[in-house]
């Protein structure tokens, strides 16, 4: 993408608008942070050129200057996103935008992505079913590569997309992605309150629930996952954060309540430190020892628990909710398996979830036992023409040797969207992009990156204790570090998702150091 045009700024090594920027001075493989008027650039030099790009990363502002740069690449220190210095393209996700790149003046040419739209008189329809991160990274990534067909996105929400990550932190008012204007101007049909019947892969019709019927040449599964429920979740004021709706109904019943969450997951936990100045009182139920057990590990989990539960925050683990009692149609207490019963004014319910696949039943689609899609490295399915991305796939990770696995976060959607659409115009294009996530405690940032399961042994570096908690989890398997977790311990969870991505080894003893120069990727 990605659109950005921004206002050229002219460079020089004598200076720019009269200052000085001393570009003799910057060395090979260096960058240098300078103000431009009332924005900030960032210079770099890279392969012996010359480039000048936005300073802030298009997808939550953060300052690039305190990133990870390898080579043409440039890695965000918070969430991962990944641009080329000398064009300002955006690689790897998060993040809907490329960066600016303004001219330098040593001769050397800039290139942009520009998104086209449709031509009159090509016949050739792709469908996208759901409105997420996969369905509009896909919709924007055949524009730009100059698919002139029609592209119609379908979802079942009352609302263009929206950044899904950000519900349980901030107001929904500021989490659209793209406006009405925008999908006009690229000729993108986004069909709104719609939901999938059925398909029909032999006559590649589609059925939706008001009864209409849609055509396609390739179509895009993408419609996501579901909250997993149980028994009671029709009383009031018993809660799940799947839309902007349901985030805004928490936030107005929670104020002064004593409430519980149910499960540790992300967003359980990022609900539990957002709702600290608001409820009365916050209890954490969950089934194992620590939060974020299964993907951060008991270590790490500990700190996390030790974060909230220093903000008085109550938890019950190693337990599960046997009852859900309510008292004129509201939720009064749940019932623990371990006998204890907890006052509760509003529940909130994260305890897994499911792929949205019951319009694929019939069909000849592979799936899983759990019933997530199984594609290929394209994004491909087992029925030509038909691809699937997000959190309803099942896919081949190149830094897990290949294995199959499923990952619901909104990066590796993204990616997976570009994928699908390059190779639905016949690009050729595998999935090799690193996984990288994040998650908000106490305003804290504890940023993930690489696929730490089965891992045998963690090293962990920092300190732990209190305000000055600053750490470094690095996840070994077979003498190799697979995954990291950091926080405020930038950039090196960064670093090491540029370090694995480039298919360098870390060693366990490498990691074990405390030489910093196993960071480098070149």
């Amino acid at each position: 993408a990605f659109l950005f045009r921004p206002k050229t700024v002219n460079f020089s090594n004598t200076g720019t608008e009269g200052s000085r920027l001393g570009l003799d001075h910057l060395l090979w493989d260096e960058m240098k942070e300078v103000d431009v008027g009332r924005h900030s650039v960032l210079l770099t030099r890279c392969e012996g050129k010359y480039s000048a790009i936005g300073n802030q990363c298009t997808h939550y502002g953060a300052p690039l200057s305190k990133g990870f740069f390898s080579g043409n690449k440039l890695r965000c220190p918070w969430h991962g996103s990944c641009f080329n210095v000398l064009t300002g393209d955006l690689e790897e996700f998060p993040g809907m935008d490329s960066l600016p790149c303004h001219k330098v003046q040593t001769g050397e040419t800039q290139r942009r992505l520009k998104m086209g739209a449709a031509v009159p008189g090509i016949i050739h329809n792709i469908l996208l079913l759901g409105g997420g991160a996969a369905s509009l990274t896909c919709a924007e990534t055949l524009r730009q590569e100059n698919f002139g067909g029609r592209i119609i996105m379908v979802t079942r929400e009352d609302l263009l997309p929206y950044d899904k990550t950000r519900l349980s932190k901030v107001t929904c008012d500021t989490i659209m992605l793209r406006s009405m204007e925008f999908f006009h101007q690229y000729d993108i049909e986004v069909w709104l309150r719609k939901e999938a019947l059925s398909v029909d892969m032999d006559k590649k019709m589609v059925t939706f629930d008001d009864g209409t019927v849609q055509n396609y040449d390739q179509l895009l599964l993408s419609t996501g996952s579901k909250g997993l429920d149980l028994p009671g979740m029709k009383l009031d004021n018993v809660k799940m954060l799947e839309t902007p709706e349901d985030a805004r109904q928490i936030h107005a019943s929670c104020l002064g309540c004593n409430v519980v969450l149910l499960g540790t997951s992300f967003v359980g936990m990022e609900i539990a430190s957002y709702l600290l100045d608001k409820a009365s009182t916050i209890t954490v139920i969950g089934s194992s020892e620590v939060p974020y057990q299964n993907t951060f590990g008991l270590e790490v989990g500990k700190i996390t628990m030790m974060m909230l539960l220093e903000k008085d925050v109550r938890f019950h683990m190693i337990d599960s909710v046997t009852e859900i009692r309510g008292m004129n149609g509201k939720v009064k207490e749940v019932v623990l398996k371990s006998g204890k019963v907890i006052p509760t004014d509003v529940l909130i319910v994260g305890i897994g979830s499911i792929p949205n696949t019951e319009y694929l039943k019939g069909t000849k689609i592979q799936t899983n036992s759990k019933n997530f899609v199984i594609v290929d490295k394209c994004m491909r399915t087992n029925v030509p023409d038909v691809f699937c991305a997000g959190d309803m796939a099942f896919f081949p990770l190149t830094i897990a040797k290949n294995q199959l696995v499923n990952i619901g976060h909104w990066q590796m959607a993204q990616a997976q969207g570009k994928i699908a659409a390059l190779n639905m115009l016949n690009k050729a294009t595998e999935l090799t992009s690193i996984p990288f996530y994040w998650t908000v405690l106490l305003n804290k940032t504890i940023r993930y990156a690489g696929y730490g399961e089965g891992y045998t042994e963690i090293v962990m570096k920092g300190q732990f204790q209190f305000e000055e908690r600053k750490f470094l989890a690095l996840y070994i398997k077979d003498d190799e570090v697979i995954a990291a977790v950091g926080l405020n311990y930038d950039p090196v969870v960064s670093a090491v998702a540029e370090r694995l991505l480039s298919g360098k080894v870390i060693t366990k003893e490498e990691a074990q150091s405390d030489d910093p120069s196993w960071l480098q990727v070149s």
